[in-house]
């Protein structure tokens, strides 16, 4: 199969699995180990609580991230359009999936393109940091960013889920090197992210000396990419490798609180297994700057573009009444002295 329509079929196939397969870790994101202590008394008008924020210069209405899913396919077209027009019209943040098809198929770079229906979010482009090991160089981030009209850069480390794949690209020695190349000369942020194992404290200290200006830990409990690479693998080598790592990584958690820890200053978005507004919450009071959430929201979309709305407002209903319940007028009250274990 040609390169092109490998990728291409990749991206389909990706869509079709979350959708349709079972492909949770088998890991708890960690956040049941927090609760937050009721305040029977919490002296605010529910209609008073604020859950607005700031990020790279946009305004969000709530500390969302619709996470990236997907593109290069019609069915990303429309998927990604219609996730734009929820994000505008809640004042939320959005990114794209892997932008490496447009980039090499530049007729599909179309399917990633949202701004002129989403001309107030804060969005943003993605590729995949391996790639700067095979060929791609400042050049292709900035046409990344460029064509979406971009606030910031996802880089995306997948590691593991290149080490599953029959032509993974594992060729990882010497990447930060060029990651700190992107940091110094990209016009906009870097934001590096995993995929669902975790980013520790010690890689993202990594990061941040490498210019990096926000961290998405996405940690364990979530989609499994390598539940995923297991469903699509044609081998049953392939299959049972895939397997053994269900339940392998960093609880979202865990990981969230060590960055935060090791960073308290760089913005770090929660992500991986958030599944309401309770959760969100409790990931903003550990420190989060935004929760990113992906696969609920591909299947909303899925259904309708009104089951998506509506499971937007539930999360933002959810978040609020937790803030309300917790006693915390706005962000900034929302802390981590509103938790216990």
């Amino acid at each position: 199969m040609p390169e092109d329509t490998y990728i291409q079929q990749r991206k389909a196939d990706h869509i079709t699995i979350n959708l349709e397969k079972d492909v949770d870790s088998s890991l708890q994101n960690g956040l049941e180990a927090y609760h937050f202590r009721h305040n029977a008394l919490p002296e605010i008008n529910l209609s008073d609580v604020d859950c607005t924020t700031e990020l790279f210069g946009r305004k969000l209405g709530i500390p969302l991230l619709i996470s990236s899913m997907t593109g290069g396919t019609e069915q990303a077209r429309q998927i990604n359009r219609s996730l734009a027009v929820a994000v505008q019209h809640h004042h939320l943040s959005m990114g794209v999936g892997s932008q490496r098809v447009g980039i090499e198929q530049p007729e599909l770079m179309s399917t990633f393109k949202v701004r002129e229906i989403a001309p107030d979010i804060l969005l943003f482009a993605n590729l995949g940091a391996i790639q700067l090991n095979y060929t791609y160089t400042v050049e292709h981030c900035l046409t990344a960013v460029d064509t979406l009209e971009a606030d910031a850069l996802i880089l995306h480390l997948n590691a593991l889920q290149e080490a599953l794949m029959e032509d993974g690209n594992t060729h990882f020695n010497g990447l930060l090197k060029k990651i700190e190349q992107v940091c110094r000369r990209l016009p906009v942020p870097v934001v590096v992210k995993e995929v669902g194992w975790g980013i520790s404290a010690e890689v993202a200290r990594q990061l941040a000396d490498a210019g990096v200006r926000a961290i998405d830990v996405a940690g364990a409990g979530g989609t499994s990419w390598s539940e995923v690479e297991r469903h699509r693998s044609p081998t049953e080598i392939g299959r049972q490798t895939a397997a053994a790592f269900k339940g392998w990584g960093i609880p979202s958690a865990q990981a969230l609180v060590e960055v935060h820890a090791a960073l308290p200053k760089m913005p770090v978005i929660a992500s991986g297994g958030i599944r309401d507004g309770v959760e969100g919450a409790k990931c903003l009071a550990l420190g989060a700057s935004l929760v990113g959430m992906a696969r609920p929201f591909l299947q909303a979309v899925s259904e309708s573009e009104q089951a998506l709305d509506e499971r937007i407002a539930i999360f933002k209903r959810q978040l609020r009444v937790s803030m309300f319940a917790a006693g915390a007028k706005d962000l900034k009250e929302l802390s981590a002295d509103k938790l216990t274990t």
